[in-house]
């Protein structure tokens, strides 16, 4: 259900919302990683979202490459398959910010796909962490506002 007041909305407050939201999910991403809770990989992803999408809590698409057709293909597919299933979907822009976040180099140097991204709960016990539910809190009152998929700016530090 969906009980905003227009403030909550937009207005004044929608940058300051909008860092507070983008701040939050540095913080998901960050405590995320150790736990290796997180996904990378348009083609990991998919994997991942076929084997057990339950266990999935954000999906992450960037949107830095969007001259390109086939991912683009694949975003559309993978937030499909995220409604249906019920996961919350980011946008994210400043795909080398969240290289730096998480540690965008496999081992050897190769650069890790950092086109979807996926947090997902610990395998030991459901994960209360206050900025996921900020995250989960703003992609559910985007969707009040007919924004299926909210785009984010995280900013570089």
């Amino acid at each position: 259900m969906c009980n905003m007041t227009f403030e909550e909305t937009g207005g004044d407050n929608s940058s300051d919302r909008m860092e507070t939201v983008a701040i939050a999910l540095e913080e998901v991403l960050s405590s995320a990683l150790p736990q290796g809770c997180i996904t990378a990989g348009v083609y990991e992803a998919a994997k991942s979202l076929n084997a057990d999408p339950d266990n999935v809590v954000l999906c992450l698409l960037t949107t830095d490459d969007e001259e390109d057709v086939a991912l683009q293909i694949h975003f559309t597919l993978i937030q499909a398959f995220c409604c249906e299933n019920d996961i919350n979907i980011l946008r994210v822009s400043n795909m080398r910010r969240l290289a730096e976040i998480l540690g965008g180099v496999k081992p050897g140097g190769e650069p890790v796909d950092l086109h979807c991204v996926l947090v997902t709960n610990p395998q030991s016990s459901l994960w209360k962490d206050p900025a996921l539910s900020k995250v989960t809190r703003f992609c559910r009152e985007s969707r009040c506002l007919d924004q299926w998929v909210p785009v984010i700016n995280l900013p570089d530090r």
